[in-house]
């Protein structure tokens, strides 16, 4: 089962805001944690879902556990959810 497209896209919100928030480069944290920089862009711009093994390292990158990462980028999905609420249609008849 892979991640839904609103989860992946806020797991890279959580990761780019984390990045920033630490004044670290992709490069910087792609050197750090042995992931390509390629690869952290992606995962940013929510083009990637991390295996387990990388979003350890990934959060280990910035300072946090995997659950404290899952845990940002399932607050930026909430709040999300909740600022733009999916659109609810009339049934036709």
């Amino acid at each position: 089962m892979s991640a839904s497209p609103a989860f992946q896209h806020a797991l890279g919100l959580a990761v780019k805001a984390r990045r920033v928030e630490l004044g670290v480069t992709q490069e910087q944290l792609a050197n750090d944690t042995e992931l390509h920089q390629r690869w952290i862009s992606n995962v940013e711009t929510g083009k990637r879902n991390p295996s387990y093994a990388s979003l350890r390292r990934l959060a280990a990158g910035l300072g946090l556990s995997a659950s404290e990462l899952i845990l940002r980028a399932e607050d930026i999905e909430t709040h999300s959810a909740t600022v733009n609420p999916p659109a609810i249609t009339a049934p036709r008849r």
